[in-house]
This record gives structure tokens, sequence and C-alpha cells, in this order.
């Protein structure tokens, strides 16, 4: 478990209860059963939050996420808890494990994410990478994909490697190509990430934590090893927590991840965001085209024709797949 970045033990004396009093701060840390708040004047608050406070209307499996910014009070036991979370300006979400119905907000009040991703060690898939890609346009919220563990590959895995890299930056997504274990590459990332709110996240096992350690070296985040039998990796952090970096931003950690629902998408909106579909979906015959089976489509003769890539256009009909079946299914 890595340190808290703020004290030297969350649970520890540093941590201080305040008077009987309302006061707003920045959720730098969730265990799923309490918080850290960062009140305004900058002192760390243990907090838990209102029994009431998860039925009002939020379908979700944790309605107080990482990078809120919240009212807290203090009761006369000297409790601290959550009373209100402020307005969002955006949040990366995806369908809770096994509850279709119910959403996991991974971060909220987001500048950019970055999205850790392998070509191999394990093997991330591109139906993941473009989940994510798609439900961060849905919320507004910049992607960069940062490829890991380039001193591993093949020389066959590299040009694997330089075809998406390719084919990301094509369509409009930053990517940067490193070693974590090895330290290369990561001036670049850290030169992104200055003065901004940036989330980390990516499948168990693709070297996310150590990375971080790279970027951050004090942290001292835990890592682990991958499964050989499965080429698979476990999860090492078991909780989100908000680390400072340069030009007052922060860094987000969070779980791997193995499989990503996307959560509220119509069927006719999950064109607009694959930034390709939608530039060519213009040229559709019919305005309502699902790029499937309808003629004219100018999706499908993209495709064809190789303006947008087999993968891309795979990615896109597996979403689709998913909301006819009303349920998620893990794309491994």
């Amino acid at each position: 478990m890595g340190r808290c970045p703020f004290v030297a033990s969350c649970r520890s004396t540093n941590i201080h209860h305040i008077d009987s009093t309302l006061e707003k701060g920045l959720v730098v840390k969730n265990t799923g059963s309490w918080y850290i708040v960062k009140t305004d004047d900058g002192r760390y608050v243990e907090c838990k939050i209102k029994g009431n406070f998860r039925l009002k209307g939020i379908r979700s499996t944790n309605p107080v996420a990482v990078g809120d910014r919240v009212s807290i009070l203090t009761n006369t036991e000297g409790t601290a808890f959550i009373t209100e979370i402020e307005d969002r300006k955006n949040y990366i979400i995806r369908r809770a494990s096994n509850l279709s119905k119910q959403s996991h907000i991974i971060a909220a009040n987001l500048d950019q994410c970055m999205l850790v991703v392998t070509v191999n060690y394990p093997e991330t898939s591109t139906i993941f990478i473009d989940r994510f890609l798609a439900s961060a346009e849905a919320y507004r919220v910049p992607v960069a994909l940062v490829f890991n563990k380039t001193d591993l590959y093949t020389e066959d895995e590299r040009r694997y490697l330089e075809g998406l890299i390719h084919l990301y930056t094509h369509i409009g997504y930053p990517c940067y190509a490193v070693s974590a274990l090895h330290n290369e590459g990561i001036d670049d990332v850290k030169q992104a990430l200055a003065g901004k709110v940036t989330l980390f996240s990516g499948n168990s096992g693709v070297g996310k934590s150590t990375l971080i350690n790279a970027i951050l070296p004090e942290q001292h985040l835990k890592t682990g090893e991958i499964s050989t039998a499965h080429n698979k990796g476990m999860h090492t952090t078991t909780f989100s927590e908000m680390f400072p970096v340069a030009g007052e931003g922060y860094l987000i950690d969070t779980p791997g991840i193995k499989g990503f629902g996307t959560f509220d998408m119509k069927d006719e909106e999950v064109g607009h965001y694959f930034k390709e579909i939608f530039e060519f979906s213009a040229g559709c015959k019919y305005g309502n085209c699902t790029h499937r089976h309808e003629p004219g489509c100018a999706v499908r003769e993209a495709v064809e024709n190789h303006y947008i890539s087999e993968s891309r256009y795979t990615s896109y009909l597996n979403i689709l797949e998913d909301r006819e079946e009303g349920k998620y299914r893990a794309p491994f």
C-alpha cells in the first residue's frame, strides 16, 4: 500500500478533527468506506458519508469520488461527515461490475486522463482502449495513451506498437512510449502532468504503479508481478488517491480494472464518441444511420477504404452489442 502523500499515516493523529462548523474541501483519498478531505485551509480530515447520502438519486456504487469538491460537517462526537458534493465539471464513469444498472465513478473534476496500456505482458485489447476513450469523450475528458513496457517487446510487438501509436495519434489522442522500469520516456509524461489534475487508469498489470513511482519516486507505491499462467496482472492499488505534482497539479492513482463497461450511452450517441466515425457519419444517407446495415452508409464505406480502422469499427459495434444484450460483457 502506498503511503499517503499528505500525512505520515492517514489514520494518525496528524488527521485533524474540526469544530462543529461547515467547511469545504477536496476529496484526496477514497478507500470505499472512508475518505480523506483536504480542507480549503490545508488540513486533512478523515470523513464518512452520511447514512442517507446514497439515497439521493445517484445510481452509483460510490456517490463520492476522488477529485470531488465537498462540504464536510463535524458532529458533537468529533466525527466528520461529507454532507454535499459540489457540481462536477466532468468525471470518468464505467458500469459497475455485475450491476448493470449501477455505475462506478472512477474520478471527478479532471483536466485529462492518461490511460496506461501494454502491447503485451499483459496485452491490453483495443476494445478496452476504445471503450475507455468513448466514455471519456462522452464526459469531455481529454485522454493520452501511455504505452508502457517498451523494454520487453519483440520486433513484431514493436511494429504493432508503432501501428497503434500511428492510429491513435492520427485520430487525435497523444501517445507516449515509455519503459517505467528503465525510466525511459518519463520526462515527456512529467511535462504533460504539470499544473493539471490527471487520472491514471489501465488494466491490472500494465505497470501503472511502477510508472507513478518513476514520476513520483517519493511515493514508493507497491508494485506487483504478472501471472505467467494467464499473462494478467493482479491488483496492487486497492483504493483511489491523489498525489501532488509540479505546478499545483495532481495525479490520481486508481485500482487496475479488467473490463470497461460503458454507461448511459444511447445507441444513436455511441458513434458521436468515436471521433472519426462521427466525422464520416455526416456523409451517411440517413441521419439516424447506425452504420451497420443501412444503404448509403459513409462510415462503412470509410472502413472498407481503410479511412477508419477495422479495430475501431469493431469496438463501436461491440458497444452496440452490449446495449442490445442489456448487460456488460468483459472484453477478454
